[in-house]
């Protein structure tokens, strides 16, 4: 089976590939939201490097302002990294502004092969996917403008994010959850050690799918007995299904305990499903 049904996909990194989602059809992506929430934002796919920017300067803001972590800065005030040219990137856009206010990067099996790897597997050894790589995605870089963080921008984006993956005929996306070191204003990894020990015991995938961290973070040093919930993006992705494909690794530059994550098509709970197909109708 093809990867994807256009083959000219590889070769536009940066524009929109024809016969994959179109800007014209994501709005579709917010049609089960709250009728206040339709009219307040709207999802298209970057078509050029200038949109593209705009994700950069969202996601320096949230993850080097805000969360204080270290990016190389090729373009003052931008988050860029050598997998963007390669990636296609999402935008939730606030409809009477138009500024850029939610964003998550996608590689296709396709440009993965043309960049030579994931991001993931700059983190974790993946050998045990390497069966899945032909329908899988990546997802990264994922984030919400502070002002924005009620729901409503995250959900678009994944009904978005399912479309594409309908569309295309992939049925597995991966990525990292992050997890800020920083609790009650003190470097910690107690905090991830604690959410690892929960997630193992009820989301962990099964062992032909687990991975390995290439700089792992020293859990079982750590103390794992705090009563702390994920993150609000990990108990999301939870909620749709997603398993945790082993320990954590520790990524120094962002100063976060990364989760390996999948999420299957297949697993989507029904709820969510219909959610979804009725916002693609």
């Amino acid at each position: 089976m093809k990867e994807l049904p256009n083959p000219t996909f590889a070769l536009s990194p940066i524009s929109l590939p024809r016969g994959l989602l179109h800007p014209a059809q994501s709005n579709s992506a917010v049609d089960f939201l709250p009728r206040r929430a339709q009219n307040a934002i709207h999802v298209t796919w970057a078509k050029h490097q200038d949109e593209v920017r705009e994700a950069q300067r969202l996601r320096f803001d949230v993850f080097g302002t805000e969360m204080g972590a270290r990016l190389s800065c090729k373009v003052p005030g931008h988050d860029i990294d050598l997998f963007d040219d390669y990636c296609e990137h999402l935008l939730v856009r606030h409809s009477q502004t138009e500024r850029v206010i939610g964003t998550y990067r996608v590689l296709t099996p396709a440009q993965a092969k043309r960049a030579g790897s994931t991001y993931s597997d700059t983190e974790f050894d993946l050998t045990r996917l390497r069966g899945m790589r032909n329908r899988m995605v990546e997802l990264g870089r994922s984030c919400v403008h502070a002002e924005h963080r009620q729901g409503g921008v995250i959900m678009a984006l994944w009904g978005a994010l399912f479309e594409f993956m309908d569309r295309n005929r992939l049925d597995t996306m991966i990525g990292c959850a992050s997890i800020p070191m920083l609790h009650n204003g003190v470097v910690t990894g107690n905090v991830a050690a604690s959410i690892w020990h929960q997630l193992r015991q009820t989301h962990l995938a099964d062992i032909q799918h687990h991975v390995r961290p290439r700089l792992p973070l020293p859990v079982d040093e750590l103390d794992h007995s705090l009563s702390i919930e994920p993150p609000a993006l990990i108990k999301g992705y939870l909620r749709l299904g997603a398993k945790v494909l082993g320990a954590p690794a520790w990524d120094p530059d962002f100063n976060t305990a990364d989760l390996p994550m999948m999420m299957r098509t297949a697993d989507l709970p029904a709820r969510y499903r219909k959610h979804f197909s009725a916002g693609s109708a």
